[in-house]
């Protein structure tokens, strides 16, 4: 019942947003009782952040999806960031990360997804690098985290002005650095 009651509302919750859903519409909508929103995650609120922070989690696993088979590491973060930005889910996650300034009480769920996005951010990159021969003058941690970190501010940025979808996904790989991905066998040494 608890995962009917996040899938129901996770859609309602994109299509409408946090202010726009009723508990009873979420209940109706997982073929659940109101009560038990309750009883499961005590205030709409509650729901809420824990939805989004499972579908981010989602984006990302569907980003690293997306990306897998890029060759060159532009193509990678292009791929990347035209999976992420635009994404509802993306857009959702930012709605919580607001309303958990409010809500101190949420942080905690908030905290371990910023963990978790950053380890699988991390394993993901370093072993797409170790599989194509890629160095880089930074670890994958750095790359990962900064990733994230413009994705979130491209997507607040984008939610709160007229910008499209296209303008911003251009506008965050114009920020991610333009150093390339130098296969291995080219690297100069001291290059890794």
């Amino acid at each position: 019942m608890r995962s009917r009651l996040l899938d129901a509302a996770v859609e309602l919750f994109k299509a409408k947003g946090l202010a726009g859903v009723a508990v009873a519409e979420i209940a109706a909508a997982a073929g659940a009782y109101p009560s038990q929103v309750t009883y499961y995650f005590r205030t709409k609120e509650a729901l809420f952040v824990e939805a989004a922070c499972r579908e981010v989690l989602y984006v990302a696993r569907q980003a690293e999806a997306a990306a897998a088979g890029a060759r060159t590491g532009s193509d990678y973060n292009r791929r990347l960031v035209e999976t992420v930005i635009g994404s509802p889910g993306l857009a959702l996650f930012v709605e919580a990360l607001s309303l958990t300034r409010r809500r101190q009480d949420l942080s905690p769920l908030v905290e371990r997804t910023f963990e978790r996005l950053h380890a699988e951010g991390d394993r993901a990159y370093a072993q797409v690098r170790e599989s194509r021969g890629w160095t880089s003058g930074e670890d994958a941690a750095t790359t990962a985290r900064r990733f994230w970190t413009l994705a979130l501010g491209v997507t607040l940025r984008e939610g709160a002005t007229e910008a499209t979808v296209v303008e911003a996904v251009e506008e965050m790989v114009a920020l991610l650095p333009h150093k390339r991905a130098v296969p291995r066998s080219a690297a100069l040494p001291g290059d890794a």
